[in-house]
């Protein structure tokens, strides 16, 4: 080989050296400059937490700097008291869980309320000669535990109900096998997987509790007010990566439904595509305002009076923690420029 072709070719190894040790350092300065945070979803990883998903996956999250770690929700893991004892730095909890936690001292806050409806609901057979109201009154209903039976004793005490109530687990099957009469049933879970059993919705009668004035959403994201005050871009970055999640996750369902079959494989979760597309579709109906002028995680003030309020007068608080104190919502921070 002639030597000025031998030097050329020496040059090119060392610039594509150099070139690699460069891009190699970058990357770990990029790698550097995320913020490691956790994130805990409260129960397992289905389409009630797409959006989530698919903004990890998406590479959302990383899009604005956060190094995400998601930690599998499920029965054995509290995200109350993964955020009392500082497990995890955000966590989805129900309105009326997080105003509780506040009242009893743990300061947490809302920084978005994804779910403006609730999707709680009873559900009865009309072969039970249950077709109105009044029709409930001396039955037995299958109740969750007590932060889901706020709203159907308030229902029971609007309506002047007297009915035997009867602890339901979380399968359905005790309403499937004539156990009980009414179940509790979530639009988007059970209530589907009612459906899946062979009833037909005309055979069914359904009680939404958002249709009798109590309306109390749920599923919103929380962290402590310690954090967002040490960190508060942190915490307006992670709502606008999670938006960018649940807007993908309804404009790509089939790819989100895949993204959520996968995480549910990975978690040994049986599921079908079926339920988990039913749910998708269920969350978008109770995530997107109604009114188009209200942004995606709004916290309204009369949805958390609401709450509160029925929360004191069933002696779940004493006090009732001021609006302004528990909101910070970051919603705001992804509207459109």
């Amino acid at each position: 080989m002639h030597p000025s072709a031998r030097i050329l070719k020496c040059l090119i190894i060392i610039s594509c050296l150099a070139l690699l040790i460069v891009r190699f350092y970058a990357a770990k300065a990029d790698d550097r400059a995320l913020k490691k945070v956790t994130f805990l979803p409260q129960w397992l990883p289905q389409a009630q937490f797409a959006g989530y998903y698919v903004a990890y996956e998406r590479g959302f999250y990383k899009k604005y700097g956060i190094d995400l770690t998601i930690i599998p929700g499920g029965p054995e893991r509290s995200p109350a008291d993964f955020l009392k004892k500082r497990q995890a730095d955000f966590s989805t909890l129900w309105l009326s869980a997080g105003i509780q936690m506040r009242a009893q001292g743990v300061k947490v806050i809302n920084i978005a309320q994804m779910m403006q409806r609730s999707g709680l609901m009873l559900v009865a057979k009309k072969s039970k000669g249950i077709e109105r109201l009044e029709d409930i009154n001396g039955k037995k209903v299958g109740l969750w535990g007590p932060i889901f039976q706020i709203q159907p004793q308030a229902f029971f005490k609007k309506y002047h109900l007297n009915v035997e109530v009867i602890r339901q687990s979380r399968s359905i099957n005790l309403f499937l096998r004539d156990g009980v009469d009414v179940a509790s049933a979530m639009w988007y879970n059970e209530y589907h997987t009612i459906l899946d059993s062979g009833l037909n919705p005309d055979e069914l009668t359904t009680f939404f509790f958002q249709d009798h004035g109590l309306n109390f959403p749920e599923d919103g994201i929380y962290t402590l007010e310690e954090t967002f005050n040490r960190d508060p871009d942190l915490c307006k970055t992670f709502v606008r990566a999670s938006m960018e999640g649940w807007r993908y996750a309804f404009e790509h369902p089939e790819e989100t439904i895949a993204i959520v079959m996968k995480n549910l494989e990975i978690a040994h979760i049986p599921a079908t595509r079926v339920h988990q597309k039913w749910m998708l579709e269920r969350m978008k109906d109770l995530i997107c305002p109604v009114d188009v002028h209200v942004p995606m995680g709004t916290l309204l003030s009369e949805d958390y009076d609401r709450v509160a309020k029925c929360l004191r007068e069933n002696g779940l608080i004493k006090q009732i923690p001021k609006f302004t104190s528990f909101n910070r919502c970051c919603n705001r921070y992804d509207e459109k420029k």
